[in-house]
């Protein structure tokens, strides 16, 4: 049995019924997605494999999930910094930051420096709407990471992957292939090309949801936001 995804259509649909009859906020959504992505990181690099956690932000909803993963693992005793290079201006981005800010959580400038000294890094740069070309000042980013021996870890998206085919195949992202995936929701259909270690964080979805876009809730246990699955969908 295949695991069941959903395209990059879908998954748009999907946020738009969920903020609309299904009554979440985004900021409801991006707190949730955020907690799902922080206790990913907490089970595969655990506090005594190092704290010093390196968040990838990009300037859409991707970012702002990291943002709110960054404020968790702060108070999971993490030592989280933040590479946010095009601040969004939207007041709902902006209160993340100041959140992160009055937890004394660094933002920096130089990503390929501060990756010399992290742990562990969360991409959260592009997430499942990214399309066409990475601009700057992304590529080299992207690149960087591709490039570590430092474990990542890729919400929703390995960044610059296209939604459906995957990596591209040649260029930047090319060689982007990071250890952990955290689908959120549910997986979207580059997940076939992903080799490392799968996750899902979407305890929040109702029946009629996976319904009507036709996936599967995986069993999540005790107070988890997460489930690990294998390939064909099945939880590990």
């Amino acid at each position: 049995m295949a695991l069941k995804t959903l395209s990059a259509k879908a998954a748009a649909a999907l946020d738009k019924d969920l903020m609309s009859t299904g009554a979440f906020s985004i900021d409801q959504l991006m707190e949730l997605a955020g907690l799902s992505v922080s206790q990913v990181v907490y089970r595969v690099h655990p506090l005594n494999k190092g704290r010093r956690i390196l968040v990838a932000v990009g300037p859409g909803n991707n970012g702002g999930d990291g943002l709110v993963a960054a404020r968790h693992l702060r108070h999971y005793g993490y030592q989280p910094s933040i590479y946010y290079p095009k601040r969004s201006k939207k007041e709902l981005y902006q209160r993340l930051a100041k959140q992160l800010e009055d937890l004394d959580v660094p933002f920096v400038d130089d990503f390929p420096t501060a990756l010399q000294s992290a742990d562990h890094v969360v991409d959260a740069i592009f997430g499942f709407s990214f399309s066409g070309e990475v601009r700057e000042p992304f590529p080299p980013v992207i690149q960087a990471m591709a490039e570590s021996k430092i474990p990542v870890t890729s919400v929703d998206a390995p960044s610059s992957w296209d939604i459906e085919e995957g990596p591209p195949k040649s260029g930047v992202g090319s060689n982007f292939h990071p250890d952990v995936l955290v689908s959120l929701t549910a997986p979207k259909p580059l997940v076939k090309h992903f080799k490392g270690r799968h996750f899902i964080g979407g305890r929040f979805v109702t029946p009629g949801i996976t319904q009507k876009y036709d996936f599967d809730v995986p069993a999540y246990e005790g107070i988890d936001q997460i489930v690990e699955v294998g390939p064909e969908g099945l939880k590990l």
